[in-house]
């Protein structure tokens, strides 16, 4: 571990908590919908819709885009059809408002004093810096698949963070709550490390947190990772 010098961070789920984010949202401009299930749908359209760019049917594609897209059918499946542009267009926005984990901020505070911490999200640029400012997070450097015109988890992700820092692979590791982004990040050489969010789908989905013995980290949130890193 005393190689590593950069910590990437996944945001989406890792460091944010966009299901209660969202819901609230929903709720607050479609009254009687169920919020809940309005952000598991947009939200299970993000892989769908990115791998329509990956395989070539959609030319590079902001996530802003596709969230706009994948929200104007999650309204019509939902049979929200009273909302105008305008008001679609905040909604949609609210991606780039979203509240942290409680133990965030503290975490990434200590974990910045001893790392170099940047994201790596499939995020772009301008919503994960209006996401910085709003939750006050306090990253070093935002990277996004924007950057490298790649969405995660092609490997020129994982080691574009090395060639921007001008490390090794194995001198990053990769911030996770996701299991298949953290495999994607082992098999280019970078360390891993497992965040458990076990409510990253609010209360009626459920989510394996249990360690699968393949990270080098496994950690309930940030701080506790912070102390398991020595920072």
């Amino acid at each position: 571990m005393h190689t590593v010098k950069v910590l990437a961070f996944d945001v989406f789920g890792t460091v944010v908590d966009w299901h209660t984010s969202v819901a609230r949202a929903v709720q607050a401009v479609c009254p009687g919908v169920d919020g809940n299930a309005f952000a598991l749908a947009w939200r299970d359209g993000y892989k769908p819709a990115m791998q329509r760019v990956m395989s070539g049917e959609l030319g590079w594609t902001l996530i802003d885009d596709l969230h706009r897209m994948i929200l104007v059918d999650v309204l019509r499946a939902f049979n929200v059809t009273h909302l105008s542009d305008e008001q679609i267009g905040h909604l949609n926005k609210v991606w780039h408002r979203l509240t942290p984990w409680p133990d965030t901020v503290a975490g990434l505070t200590r974990l910045k004093a001893r790392f170099t911490i940047c994201t790596l999200s499939n995020g772009n640029l301008g919503l994960l810096a209006d996401m910085a400012k709003f939750a006050g997070l306090p990253w070093d450097c935002i990277l996004s698949a924007e950057v490298f015109r790649k969405y995660k988890p092609d490997p020129a992700t994982y080691l574009g963070v090395a060639r921007v820092f001008d490390v090794q692979p194995s001198q990053v590791m990769l911030v996770a709550a996701h299991q298949d982004d953290l495999a994607g990040a082992r098999a280019c050489g970078l360390r891993t490390a497992y965040i458990e969010r076990p409510l990253e789908y609010g209360p009626t989905r459920a989510k394996d947190v249990s360690d699968n013995g393949l990270n080098d980290v496994h950690a309930k949130d940030l701080v506790e990772l912070a102390t398991l890193l020595g920072a």
